[in-house]
Order: structure tokens, then C-alpha cells, then sequence
């Protein structure tokens, strides 16, 4: 996938649309789609301002087909046409090849009844509120990675029939859920 990006972003000149990447990743499956906006979360792009709304939207946007069944995916014109600086995505491409390449030795299909029919319903469920809440993540730098990581593990177990990555995925979310739940308390305390 990341190979693919990166021959669209050598073939444009400045700058690489949404739906350039897209068509790189194909829109036949969900599955790459959430795997490509979970990988450029963790990815230092995060940290530009509105990125993981705008990621946030494309993820809220595929939860609530896969919900729907359909086949392929949609997103608006005016989403495909955001744009990203070419160089920026090339050196973020290069800097996740290990990450990456070391995730892919470790995959294999595992526990598949966690990644097929009913299951893929309450991944979806679970995609749809990770978009929900991920423009509050905004206000804390780059903790919007974290359900990056998240929907990067949805996407690769889906791609490579691994529910393991499923389990690992709910797993951040309850860390995430309880990071949030014992922080804002604190944090409201700390302002009264």
C-alpha cells in the first residue's frame, strides 16, 4: 500500500490529493481505506491542524457504509480534492516502510471469526465512534495517533484475516477510554 502511494506522490508535482491516494489504495475494500487514515494518523501528519478532522470524516464516512453493506466506497469531490504537500507525504512514507514492514512479518490468519460477519458489523461500530470523537483529540497534539493505531490494526485485520490485531485493537481503545475517563475528572478538578 505504501509502495503504491508513493508512485502517485513521485508522479505529481507539488502537491497530492486525497483522491489521488485513494486510487493508489483502490476503493473495492474498506478495509485499505481504514488501514491508509489509521497509518497517516500515527504518522507525524497528525500534528497539522484539521488533518485528523478531515481523517476523522473519510473514517466516519466508511464505518457508515460498511454498516450499510455497500460494496465500494464513496466520499464527496470536495474531500477527494484536499490536498497534501508531495514532499511531506514522501518523507512520511519513508519514514513508516520499517514500522511497517517489521507488522507485516507477524501477520498471519487467526481467530477469522473475529474479522468476518457479525464481527465486521461491531468493527464498524466501533470505527464510527473512534471518528466521532477524534476532532476533540484535536486539542491534544498528536493524540489522535493513538486511534490511529487503533484503526490501522481494524484495517490489517481485516486485510489479512487476523482477528489478533482485532483483540489488540479493542485493547487500545479501553487504554484510550480509560486514559480519557481518569484524565478529564483530573483535568476539570484542576480548573474549579
Amino acid at each position: 500500500m505504501l509502495e503504491q502511494i508513493a508512485i502517485v506522490a513521485h508522479n505529481e508535482h507539488t502537491l497530492v490529493t486525497v483522491g489521488d491516494i485513494l486510487e493508489a489504495v483502490g476503493t473495492r475494500s474498506f478495509a485499505p481505506l481504514l488501514m491508509l487514515t489509521g497509518t497517516l494518523l500515527v504518522s507525524p501528519l497528525s500534528g497539522i491542524p484539521l488533518f485528523p478532522s478531515m481523517m476523522a470524516l473519510i473514517v466516519l464516512l466508511v464505518s457508515l457504509q460498511m454498516l450499510a453493506g455497500r460494496r465500494h466506497f464513496w466520499l464527496p469531490r470536495w474531500l477527494l480534492q484536499r490536498t497534501l504537500p508531495r514532499q511531506k507525504l514522501l518523507r512520511i512514507l519513508e519514514w513508516l516502510q520499517t514500522p511497517c514492514a517489521t507488522i507485516d512479518r507477524y501477520l498471519q490468519p487467526r481467530l477469522t471469526y473475529l474479522v468476518r460477519g457479525p464481527s465486521t458489523v461491531l468493527i464498524a461500530l466501533t470505527c464510527l465512534a473512534i471518528a466521532v470523537m477524534m476532532p476533540a483529540m484535536e486539542l491534544v497534539l498528536f493524540s489522535s495517533s493513538i486511534a490511529g493505531v487503533a484503526l490501522c490494526a481494524f484495517g490489517l485485520a481485516l486485510v489479512a484475516h487476523d482477528g489478533v490485531l482485532v483483540l489488540v485493537a479493542y485493547a487500545i481503545i479501553t487504554l484510550m477510554a480509560a486514559v480519557v475517563a481518569g484524565v478529564l475528572p483530573w483535568e476539570a478538578a484542576g480548573t474549579g
